[in-house]
């Protein structure tokens, strides 16, 4: 700075300017080092494709069934109610039990119906005695008509007589006979073998007889084996099932017993066969369905009257269908669609129209061949375009790859 012409001011601004340009260049000898580390990175080999499991359609006979919502009803159902009235003297049953047709239910005093019997025999006894009296007097009147001691006339009187007492002795038994049934009646059994309700009339009870036109009610009973099921068909499964019968496909509910299954509440598959009895003769015109009625086994009384059920009628003439698990179909929007395995080992969405289950199955209608490998396992893991490493699947229960039964 002592300088006259300022030189030692210039050196020092030099020293103090010149470092810039090495710290630029050190800079961008950073970045290109920092770009170059980078650039492996970006040119990295792609990942390894997803395994997945793959499983050639099933081929096999199968037979399309239909599901309604059934409701059980007994076969037949009886309202116990007495013939005769009077005091109930006591209850012979336990409520809910099964009882068997003769069992005894309910028994009535009898005593007003015995002592109405033996006057009814009293009776009985004293038209006889009077048709013997009868019969010895038209005898006599006969004999004594040959020799003129008695007139044609009385004779036909004492005839008459004897047919009056006939009528009489016939009255009187028919009296008897009453009688006695009413004795018969005071004890009340089961009309039927099946399942008892509980008791609605307690001992010491008076109950109203059939005789009155307003008989007690004094229990039910219903039967549980046979068990029927009814249901409502559509108008338009109907008519289907009207056009499989003309073409000879199907045949007819009201001639054949068609087969049915039932699966209960609960249930994931059906428990009970049985079969179509009666299908009835007009479609109901504010539901538009037809109301159906099938026999269905229920040896184990599982079955109670009221209870609901998914009834399952068959719908088709057997035919070849391709299946595949359920759990290979995914839902694109509005359409259903599976992955297929190409040959190149890329992965293809199918659109495919689906039919029903059949034992665990799901019965592909249109859209796969049978030599197509189907993604069963890994389907999160595919997609449409990338490649994929397939391995055969365990064959899906009910056939293997081809199969026909």
């Amino acid at each position: 700075m002592s300088g006259p012409d300022g030189s030692e001011q210039f050196v020092k601004k030099h020293d103090f300017v010149s470092p810039r340009p090495r710290a630029i260049a050190g800079l961008l000898t950073a970045a290109f080092a920092l770009a170059g580390c980078g650039q492996p990175a970006s040119q990295g080999a792609a990942p390894p494709p997803a395994p997945v499991s793959v499983a050639q359609p099933v081929k096999r006979t199968v037979t399309d069934w239909d599901e309604f919502t059934g409701r059980f009803e007994a076969t037949e159902e009886v309202q116990v109610r007495p013939r005769v009235g009077g005091f109930v003297n006591s209850v012979e049953f336990q409520d809910g039990a099964i009882v068997h047709q003769g069992d005894l239910l309910y028994v009535i005093d009898p005593r007003p119906f015995e002592a109405v019997a033996e006057q009814a025999d009293g009776q009985l006894s004293d038209a006889r005695a009077k048709v013997e009296l009868a019969k010895r007097e038209l005898d006599r009147g006969l004999n004594l008509v040959q020799t003129s001691a008695v007139s044609e006339q009385v004779v036909d009187q004492r005839r008459q007589a004897l047919q009056a007492a006939h009528a009489a002795e016939v009255q009187a038994e028919g009296a008897l006979k009453a009688a006695r049934l009413n004795i018969e009646f005071t004890h009340v059994t089961a009309p039927l073998t099946g399942r008892v309700s509980r008791h609605l009339v307690s001992p010491g009870n008076l109950v109203q007889g059939s005789d009155t036109g307003t008989s007690t009610l004094l229990t039910s009973i219903v039967t549980l084996d046979p068990i029927y099921v009814y249901f409502d068909m559509d108008e338009a499964t109907f008519i289907k099932y009207s056009k499989l019968w003309f073409e000879g496909r199907r045949p007819s509910s009201r001639e054949t017993a068609n087969p049915v299954q039932v699966t209960l509440a609960g249930e994931t598959k059906p428990s009970h066969d049985g079969s179509i009895n009666f299908l009835d003769n007009r479609l109901d015109v504010s539901t538009g369905t037809l109301r159906s009625r099938a026999v269905i086994k229920n040896t184990d009384l599982s079955i109670l009257p009221g209870q609901f059920g998914r009834v399952r009628l068959i719908g088709s003439a057997p035919y070849e269908a391709l299946l595949i698990p359920d759990v290979a179909v995914a839902t694109d929007q509005s359409r259903k669609i599976v992955f297929v395995v190409k040959p190149d080992d890329t992965v293809e969405a199918r659109p495919v129209v689906l039919g029903p289950l059949d034992e665990g199955l799901r019965v592909i209608r249109e859209g796969l061949k049978a030599e197509d490998r189907v993604i069963v396992n890994g389907i999160q893991r595919a997609r449409v375009g990338a490649k994929v490493a397939p391995s055969a699947a365990q064959a899906p229960a009910g056939g293997k790859p081809g199969d026909k039964s």
